[in-house]
């Protein structure tokens, strides 16, 4: 299909280096997809634009000075992202800065929708309408990625951003289906029942394949209904991502 979401576990070297083998050999034989990231905000797209068709500083590579000038949030790892960046440049693709920044979503997240999307927008994607059940995995799978530690009073700001962005991601990337575009993002993004497939239409949704890429103590059936094709790979070996969260009171 031409609209690929392309999920991830970020910090998962060995799903980094499956996924971008991958897009190798699929522009290899001939494709030629926009390559979207959730590692760039929407707002640096006219910095990356720019980026391109200027020269690197002595010592910098096209890709390192891309990324430089899209000022990228922290917490991503670019040792990580960086090969995609340079297969873009390489095969000539449109890179597509697809996500709602921090800001934006504390916004979403304390003062509603309406701060960051205008009112076409909101009506098109029913913002005002959530079926519940939506709603309620949206706070299950935050409260899930806490540790189940997250005070309950916390969970629907939390789950509003996230839903920010799903659409943030699904709006970046709908320019770009006649051509095809490569979505890089979580997991969660990619999920068919509560991530971005749920802004697409009946039309759109058909265009995509939703690729979910779980470690293998998580890749059970469950997980994997979520997507519509999952793979299991190796566990990133990390410290407890729980140890620094407190104990729910």
């Amino acid at each position: 299909r031409p609209v690929v979401l392309l999920g991830e576990v970020h910090d998962n070297r060995s799903q980094h280096a499956i996924r971008a083998a991958a897009l190798r050999r699929r522009l290899e034989d001939g494709s030629r997809p926009a390559i979207a990231f959730e590692q760039f905000d929407r707002e640096r797209q006219a910095d990356i634009d720019r980026a391109r068709r200027e020269a690197p500083p002595p010592g910098r590579t096209p890709a390192e000075h891309l990324i430089e000038q899209a000022k990228p949030a922290r917490g991503w790892d670019w040792s990580l992202y960086r090969p995609f960046v340079e297969l873009a440049i390489e095969f000539d693709l449109p890179i597509v800065a697809a996500n709602l920044s921090r800001a934006d979503a504390m916004r979403a997240a304390t003062q509603g929708f309406a701060a960051v999307f205008d009112e076409p927008t909101r009506r098109r994607a029913a913002l005002d309408a959530l079926p519940a059940a939506l709603v309620a995995a949206h706070e299950q799978a935050v409260d899930d990625g806490h540790c189940n530690r997250m005070p309950a009073d916390a969970l629907p700001a939390m789950a509003r951003a996230q839903i920010a962005r799903d659409l943030a991601l699904a709006e970046a990337i709908r320019p770009h289906f006649a051509r095809g575009v490569v979505l890089l993002t979580g997991n969660g993004h990619a999920r068919t029942d509560i991530g971005l497939p749920f802004f697409l239409d009946e039309a759109e949704r058909a265009q995509v394949i939703a690729i979910g890429l779980l470690e293998r103590d998580k890749a059970d059936a469950d997980a994997a209904r979520h997507f519509d094709v999952a793979f299991a790979t190796p566990a990133q070996p990390r410290a407890d991502p729980c140890a620094s969260i407190p104990m729910r009171r």
